[in-house]
């Protein structure tokens, strides 16, 4: 194999078509004088690496772009291509064509699923604040790239097209990565605000200006002025969009309807689709513009729906995963600090980095003060739209590659990109404080909303099988003219941390396209969504309002409660983490649901129930003298059982519900003192627990009472007392409740000792229903009775309470020492 240089800058390198693969190093072959021994080891080299730096800069919110590009500039002459023999080893320069093929056919795969993923409606419902900001925001950083042009015109070969020149590093500077600003968001928690929500809709608007504004670069790429070339350029492009959406989208569609309703797309239609790419990439190669612009609007001309979903599920996890990192990587060998070498070039880089950024915040802030925005929410907005990733390194190699940009100029800007990115979330972290209503509102349990007003619920659904039972329950929660039901529906996703994620939430209103950016999901949260809002048509004095949040299992909660929050809902309904079997059994799903019920009782700023599905009746419609559901509840004391009366007293207003309250009463040989050790006269704990016990007791007293009297008349209404001394007569008497009801409705108990429970918290495999509700769930007590388990919301200190799965356990005496509180009366109104 002969090697042969003319300039320093020029290579020519020649192959052996035969040195493919290697015979075995026994018979003395070395495995990286061959092409695929040598390609497979940099693929593991290049993905190891980008794994650790994305470990190392996790604890710095850093977005994965930054650890990949990071990752490809050690691997490349900055840094490991300075030892001796390293790249000439690893990374020689016959392997570079071969790497650089691979990491190209990814990137069309990967722009395609990009185009999969968007949806164009999207794009219909941004609103003029949204196109306001992404024009703003790329028209400063645009002439910033122009000025950037002039200051590096000496260094540009005068055979270059200036126009050229200029748009690509207007591009550069002006575009906004709209995968890398939604991992962004998610890191910070702002996906679901409204600044984070501007961003998303800008940042979409920003990247489809990009690409048009790239698709015209690369078409005014000819440097002979009298050649017509860019034109027949441009018209062959515009000409190849305009095919592509009439009879290439029909077609593809009509493919789709051809399948069985229910049964999956064919492998011949999958096949069709994916070559379909490759073509669409070849074409636009061909006319001069390139392969990614082709597979990019042939991905965008996907229909929505089974079909997207698919392709990701195929594509996604070896495209992103292993042949992306790839690209990033190239970018990163081809970046030399070394060609930076002079102080001046240095002190330009600096220069353009904080003008690059400057401009971008300054354009954005100009908009924003038109728009009356906060001015630290203009800034936060600036900075955000500053994030950089898989455009402009697409646009940097289309330069180099095109000789529009030298080493130099190439390197400078991969570093600005990078520097760009990189602050981001450190400045969003420190200095934005999201502004919240200085009054918070008072209706955080269902004690406390009102009878003839609005009563709002969260309700949180993993998959369509929750559906029915939500459903149901929402159906018996009474909704009338004088106190509707407003809902919000959250379908919980779990992030698996995928670069290709973009759109973490969406909040679609009676809309068939949901503008999700985890296609692989959105068959399912349309079946969730068309759900409710059936029931939503079929029932009055119902509004459903629809959203999907995804995120990691251990932090999705908090998700839930900026919901809950954001909302004012008094009462936020999740499914338990068992499901029944078809014996009549429990059996786990995901074991994370468990924990995200957990985390959530311990941080949720409103009351929280946990529904055990075991088929509550179904909603079928009767006359008003007919009863359809026979509802339970049992209670023990304290403020989770009066929640759960609260909501029984609801229900009970709805003419097809039957009410019974089982209250237990301790008997006279069921005393407090029992559960703490007296020997010690002076305890405090004992006082503690007799003072807290007895103000319950009076508390408990006075709602039951009130309930009493104000449904004396009610003859759907059943109130029965039941006196036990101990834990043991507890458990007897609820073994004896028979399959005559339909759902029970408990209080969690958390943090309130009673005579009547001691002990049955030592036994509990599920904590997060309390003692009693944990007796009602498990397998051997009924295999058609539903359980709804309830913790009212009681103060700022909720979490103190509660605890999460990672906390560490606490004391009964200090947990009843913590809930202490001064006994007002307008505590529990």
């Amino acid at each position: 194999m002969a090697m042969a240089t003319t300039r320093a800058e020029d290579l020519i390198v020649c192959y052996s078509p035969k040195m493919v693969t290697a015979k075995g190093i026994w018979k003395g072959d070395n495995p990286l004088d061959y092409s695929i021994p040598l390609v497979i080891l940099q693929m593991t080299i290049v993905v190891a690496t980008t794994r650790i730096m994305v470990f190392v800069l996790k604890p710095l919110r850093q977005p994965r772009v930054v650890s990949e590009i990071l990752g490809g500039v050690i691997l490349g002459p900055s840094v490991l291509g300075r030892v001796q023999g390293f790249a000439s080893t690893i990374f020689p320069s016959r392997s570079v064509m071969v790497l650089e093929t691979m990491a190209n056919v990814g990137l069309v795969y990967f722009l395609f699923l990009v185009g999969v993923e968007i949806d164009l409606t999207v794009l219909r419902k941004t609103g003029k604040r949204a196109l306001a900001v992404a024009i703003g925001g790329m028209i400063l950083p645009f002439v910033v790239g122009i000025c950037f042009t002039i200051v590096l015109h000496e260094r540009k070969p005068k055979s270059l097209n200036t126009a050229t020149y200029i748009l690509l590093l207007g591009v550069t500077l002006s575009v906004t990565a709209f995968p890398v600003l939604a991992r962004i968001l998610f890191e910070l928690k702002l996906i679901n605000s409204e600044i984070g929500k501007l961003a998303m809709s800008s940042a979409l608007l920003n990247v489809m200006c990009a690409w048009i504004l790239l698709a015209f670069a690369i078409a005014t790429a000819d440097n002979d002025a009298k050649s017509f070339a860019s034109l027949w350029v441009l018209l062959a492009s515009v000409g190849f969009v305009v095919v592509c959406i009439v009879f290439v989208r029909p077609a593809i569609t009509w493919m789709v309807g051809t399948a069985s309703e229910g049964e999956p797309l064919s492998e011949f239609t999958i096949c069709v689709i994916l070559t379909g790419a490759m073509i669409s990439g070849f074409i636009t190669d061909a006319i001069g513009t390139h392969s990614v612009f082709g597979a990019f609007v042939f991905g965008l001309v996907i229909p929505n729906g089974a079909l997207g979903v698919v392709l990701l599920e195929k594509l996604d996890d070896f495209v992103s995963g292993l042949l992306l990192p790839l690209f990033y990587a190239i970018s990163g060998l081809k970046t030399n600090f070394a060609s930076i070498d002079s102080g001046r070039t240095w002190g330009v880089l600096a220069f353009i980095t904080f003008l690059s950024c400057a401009g971008k915040i300054a354009g954005t802030m100009l908009v924003t003060m038109f728009l009356r925005m906060p001015y630290n929410d203009g800034f936060i907005l600036g900075v955000l739209m500053n994030a950089k990733g898989l455009v402009e390194l697409i646009v940097l190699n289309i330069g180099k590659d095109r000789k529009v940009l030298n080493d130099e100029s190439f390197s400078v800007m991969v570093i600005v990109a990078v520097v760009m990115t990189a602050i981001i979330s450190p400045i969003v972290a420190t200095m934005y404080k999201p502004t919240r209503s200085s009054v918070s509102y008072e209706r955080r349990t269902l004690q406390r909303a009102l009878h003839d007003g609005e009563l709002r619920l969260l309700v949180c659904i993993h998959t369509h099988r929750n559906v029915p039972a939500i459903i149901n329950l929402l159906e018996a929660s009474n909704p009338t003219t004088k106190s509707p039901l407003c809902i919000y529906v959250l379908h919980l996703v779990e992030l698996t941390g995928h670069a290709s994620g973009m759109l973490i939430v969406h909040n679609a209103r009676k809309s068939k396209h949901v503008p999700t950016a985890k296609n692989r999901t959105q068959a399912q949260s349309d079946n969730i969504i068309n759900a409710f809002e059936s029931f939503e048509q079929h029932s009055s004095f119902v509004s459903i309002h629809p959203l999907t949040a995804i995120s990691p299992y251990n932090s999705i909660h908090e998700d839930i409660c900026s919901v809950a929050e954001d909302k004012r809902v008094s009462l936020v309904i999740i499914p338990f983490h068992k499901q029944q079997t078809v014996d009549g059994g429990m059996e786990g799903t995901n074991p994370a649901f468990g924990s995200v019920n957990q985390n959530l009782l311990a941080k949720a700023p409103c009351s929280v129930g946990i529904l055990v599905d075991r088929g509550v009746s179904g909603s079928a419609r009767v006359a008003a003298n007919e009863v359809s559901r026979q509802v339970c509840v049992l209670f023990f004391g304290g403020p989770d059982d009066r929640e759960a009366l609260a909501y029984g007293w609801r229900m009970c207003e709805n003419p097809g519900i039957a009410l019974t309250v089982l209250r237990f009463v301790p008997g006279a040989n069921a005393t407090l003192s029992t559960m703490l050790p007296t020997d010690d006269p002076d305890n405090p704990n004992v006082l503690t627990v007799e003072a807290t016990s007895s103000w319950e007791n009076g508390l408990d007293d006075e709602y039951i009472n009130d309930f009493r009297s104000k449904n004396d008349d009610d003859e759907s209404i059943v109130y029965t007392e039941n006196v036990v001394n101990s834990s043991e007569e507890t458990v007897a008497a609820i073994r004896k409740l028979d399959n005559y009801h339909d759902l029970l409705i408990v209080g969690r108990g958390h943090g309130v000792m009673s005579p009547l429970t001691t002990g049955l918290t030592d036994w509990s495999e599920c904590p997060e229903l309390g003692a009693i509700g944990d007796i009602l769930a498990e397998s051997d007590f009924s295999s058609t009775v539903s359980v709804l388990v309830i913790q009212q919301y009681i103060g700022s200190s909720q979490h103190e309470l509660t605890g999460s799965p990672h906390s560490t356990s606490q004391s009964d005496d200090e947990l009843i020492h913590r809930r202490t509180w001064s006994p007002k009366k307008t505590d529990y109104i």
